[in-house]
C-alpha cells in the first residue's frame, strides 16, 4: 500500500461543470443505428422501431447532448435522403464504411428520439462532398418555422415547429487523407468560413463547431488549428479536437495515464486559441469579432482498439461486398478500460474553462457503453459506470484538488503521479471526489483535506469500480454474463475535515459529501 494526500481548496475553483460535457455520438456506422437504436420487429421496439430497452439505458446514462450522423459518414452523406416518406427514400452506397445506408432513419426520425432520450441535438453537415448551399439547405430545412420551399417541405414531412437544432458541427475530421473530401487546412478553413458566414445569417442563434486536428499525432496538428482558426476566428464558437486511446503491446503502465495525453493535447490547442486569438488584428482576421470566445469541444472521445480495427474490422469493410450495418469496432470493453474512462473523465472535468463540449463516441454497439444483439438483451459495458455517475454527481464548480503521491513511470508520458483526481463543489455546499488509483496492484491510502467548511459534510456516498471478485483486469460483461459493477468502497471516514479512503489497485472511485442538516 502507498500513501497519497490530496488538498482541496474551492477558493481555487476554475469555473462550472458544463453540462454539455457529458455528451456522446451517434453515426450511421455499423450496428449504432441500425440493430442498435432502432430495430423495427424486436420485442422492445416501439410503433416508431426504436427500442425501447437501448432508449432506457441512454436516458440512464445521463448523456447531455448527441452528435449525429457522422463521423465520416458526413462527408459523403445527402441529408436530403433521409426525409420524406420511408417508402421512396434511396438506398445508396455508404463509402466511408463500405456499407449499404438504407436511409430508413434520417432527421425527422432521430430528432424525435433525441428528444425522447432527453439529448440536445448536434447536427454535421457535409463540407466533404458537399458545401455551403447544401448546409444552408438543412439549416433552413431543420430551423425556419414556415413559409419558404425547405421549412414546409419539413412541415409537409410531419414536423410543423421547427427542430430548433443549435449546434452545428462544419464537417469532421478534414485533416485526414482517409476522409471523403479531404482538404487541406487553408482549403478547410476558407470553406468553414463561409459555411459559417451564411448559415448565421439564416440563423444567428446557432453555435458552430470548426474542426480541429483528427488525433495530436497528425503530421499537422498545431499549424492545422492555426490555420483554421485564422479563418474562421470571430465566425465560430468552438474547435473540435478527437482523442482516442488504446492499451499497446501491453503498456498498463502509459494507458492508465490516458488522461495526462488528454490533459496536454487540450492544453496546447487552448494555447493555439489564445495566440491565433491575440494576434487577431482585422475583422477579416478575426479582428473586432475575436472577443467571441473560442470553446473547445472534445466532440469524440474514447477507448478505441485501432488495431482490432486494423485486423479485423477493415477487412469486413474492404472486401468487395457492401453490407447493411455490418458488425464494425464493437470493442467489448474490461474493468482496465473503464478506469481509463474514468480518468479521461477527469481529464475533462479539470479542463471546465476551456472545454466547452465533449462527446464519448459512441453511444451504442460501436466503440460503445451500452452492447445490443439484434432480436436480443441490451447491456451495460464496463465503460457504461464511470460515465453515468460522473454525469449524475458532477455540479456546481470544478476544483483542480493539489496531489501529493508517489510517481509511476511510463514509456509515453514519463513519470505520472499513482493518483488522478478531481472535485465538484455545489452551491449547497455538497462536494464530491473523483478518484483514480493507477497503481496495478497496490491499494492506495488516501488523506484529503477539506475547507473548514467541511466540518459540515457527511460521507453521502462511496463508490467504486474495480476488478470483481474471481476476475481480473481484463473482465468484461457480455450478453450472458455482466461481472463488472460499481460497488460501495467501505472504510470511508470523514474526521472534521480530513476524510480518509483506502482505494483498491486499479480502480475509479467516487465520493459523495453531503451538508448536514439541521
Amino acid at each position: 500500500m502507498f500513501s497519497a494526500r490530496v488538498v482541496i481548496d474551492p477558493t481555487t475553483a476554475i469555473g462550472d461543470v458544463p453540462r454539455r460535457l457529458f455528451g456522446t455520438f451517434v453515426e450511421h456506422m455499423g450496428r449504432s443505428v441500425y440493430e442498435g437504436i432502432y430495430e423495427p420487429g424486436h420485442p422492445e421496439a416501439g410503433d416508431d422501431g426504436f427500442r425501447r430497452d437501448v432508449l432506457d439505458l441512454v436516458r440512464e446514462l445521463g448523456a447531455t447532448t448527441v452528435r449525429y450522423p457522422g463521423g465520416n459518414f458526413v462527408s459523403g452523406y445527402r441529408w436530403e435522403d433521409g426525409v420524406g416518406p420511408r417508402d421512396q427514400r434511396p438506398v445508396r452506397l455508404d463509402a466511408a464504411w463500405h456499407s449499404l445506408e438504407t436511409n430508413q432513419v434520417g432527421l425527422h426520425e432521430f430528432a424525435d428520439w433525441a428528444r425522447d432520450a432527453g439529448l440536445e441535438l448536434m447536427y454535421a453537415v457535409n463540407l466533404g462532398t458537399r458545401g455551403i448551399a447544401e448546409a444552408a439547405d438543412v439549416l433552413e430545412y431543420a430551423n425556419h418555422p414556415s413559409g419558404t420551399a425547405l421549412a414546409e417541405q419539413r412541415r409537409a414531412n410531419g414536423a410543423d415547429e421547427p427542430f430548433g437544432i443549435r449546434l452545428w458541427c462544419l464537417g469532421n475530421e478534414v485533416d485526414g487523407p482517409w476522409q471523403i473530401g479531404h482538404k487541406t487546412a487553408d482549403e478547410y478553413g476558407r470553406l468553414a468560413a463561409e459555411t459559417a458566414r451564411l448559415m448565421t445569417f439564416i440563423d444567428p442563434t446557432i453555435e458552430l463547431v470548426a474542426a480541429g486536428s483528427s488525433n495530436a499525432d497528425m503530421p499537422t496538428f498545431g499549424e492545422w488549428e492555426r490555420t483554421v482558426l485564422r479563418h474562421t476566428m470571430g465566425l465560430v464558437d468552438h474547435i473540435s479536437l478527437h482523442a482516442y486511446y488504446e492499451e499497446s503491446d501491453g503498456d498498463a503502465a502509459s494507458f492508465l495515464a490516458s488522461g495526462v495525453g488528454l490533459d496536454r493535447y487540450i492544453d496546447e490547442v487552448a494555447g493555439i486559441i489564445d495566440e491565433v486569438s491575440a494576434n487577431a488584428t482585422s475583422v477579416a482576421d478575426g479582428g473586432a469579432a475575436s472577443a467571441r470566445p473560442i470553446g473547445i469541444s472534445v466532440d469524440e472521445w474514447n477507448v478505441w482498439y485501432q488495431r482490432r480495427w486494423n485486423e479485423v474490422d477493415k477487412p469486413v469493410v474492404m472486401n468487395g461486398e457492401w453490407p447493411e450495418h455490418p458488425r464494425l469496432i464493437e470493442d467489448e470493453y474490461t474493468v482496465t478500460d473503464a478506469v481509463v474512462v474514468g480518468s479521461l473523465l477527469i481529464s475533462l472535468l479539470r479542463h471546465s474553462d476551456r472545454v466547452s463540449m465533449a462527446n464519448l463516441a459512441q453511444l451504442v454497439n460501436v466503440i460503445a457503453p451500452i452492447r445490443s444483439e439484434p432480436g436480443g438483451p441490451a447491456w451495460r459495458q464496463t465503460t457504461f459506470f464511470p460515465f453515468q455517475l460522473t454525469a449524475a454527481l458532477a455540479s456546481g464548480a470544478v476544483v483542480r484538488p493539489v496531489v501529493s503521491a508517489p510517481q509511476i513511470d511510463t514509456a509515453r508520458y514519463g513519470s505520472v503521479d499513482a493518483i488522478d483526481t478531481v472535485a465538484t463543489v455545489a452551491e449547497s455546499g455538497r462536494t464530491v471526489l473523483f478518484a483514480v488509483n493507477r497503481s496495478l496492484d497496490e491499494p492506495a491510502e488516501l488523506t484529503v483535506s477539506l475547507p473548514a467548511a467541511g466540518a459540515g459534510l457527511v460521507v453521502g456516498r462511496a463508490t467504486t469500480l474495480t476488478v470483481p471478485e474471481g476476475g481480473d483486469r481484463h473482465t468484461s460483461n457480455t450478453a450472458a454474463a455482466r461481472p463488472v459493477a460499481p460497488r460501495d468502497l467501505d472504510g470511508v471516514r470523514l474526521d472534521s475535515t480530513t476524510l480518509t479512503a483506502t482505494l483498491p489497485p486499479l480502480s475509479w472511485t467516487v465520493i459523495v459529501l453531503d451538508p448536514t442538516h439541521d
